[in-house]
């Protein structure tokens, strides 16, 4: 098996947790999947399939090494459909046009029961997380808390708290929506002043998505 191959395949493993855990998720045994880590063995196609899904990865990525590694994969399911899990990305205040996640990496996938969140009525294809940085949102959100972001919810929809872009740069703030057109961006933390994005200048702030979900350390 190429060199190629092994090395996805581990990068794999790493996404699921260990490979003891893509192991589980995918039931090839311990035994074979590390013949195919250390590129002694080559899966076949249908082994190849349930790694990508179990690792949330393209399956063309997979098997080729082209292509986009996430492409159309935002979520993995366990084999009994009992879990989602969702990716948290290293994207704080993350810079640059493009996609809002281009360039960030996937920290690790937090695992949410698929029937909390079909619950609250959440796609779970349509959901990543990302952490907090800063203390603007102190009192509702510490610095490095994990927020999940629902992307099918990227129009303001009532005031709540979004993730948006402004500026190049991440923030999860309350959004309000104001007569005159305008929106205002709102801290928790009253030191910092509230913005105001005009009428005129609202196609300047890129709403990602709303936060559904927060946690973090006590």
């Amino acid at each position: 098996m190429s060199e190629g191959l092994a090395d996805r395949i581990r990068q794999c493993a790493d996404m699921a947790g260990s490979g003891d855990e893509l192991a589980r998720l995918t039931a090839i045994p311990r035994r074979t999947l590390e013949y195919y880590l250390t590129g002694q063995s080559e899966p076949k196609v249908a082994r190849c399939v349930d790694i990508a899904k179990a690792a949330g990865v393209d399956i063309g990525w997979l098997a080729s090494g082209e292509g986009d590694k996430l492409k159309g994969t935002s979520v993995q399911f366990d084999p009994e459909g009992k879990y989602a899990y969702v990716p948290l990305y290293d994207a704080r205040c993350s810079a640059g046009h493009g996609a809002w996640n281009e360039g960030a990496k996937i920290l690790t996938m937090l695992a949410f029961t698929a029937y909390s969140l079909r619950k609250q009525g959440l796609e779970p294809t349509k959901l990543s997380a990302i952490r907090v940085d800063g203390d603007s949102m102190e009192g509702m959100l510490s610095d490095g808390d994990t927020v999940m972001i629902n992307h099918a919810r990227r129009t303001l929809e009532g005031e709540a708290v979004y993730v948006i872009r402004l500026d190049d740069h991440l923030y999860a703030k309350r959004l309000q929506r104001q007569f005159d057109g305008s929106i205002h961006i709102i801290s928790e933390n009253k030191a910092y002043k509230d913005m105001i994005v005009p009428k005129q200048q609202l196609n300047e702030l890129e709403i990602i998505g709303r936060v559904v979900w927060a946690g973090g350390w006590m």
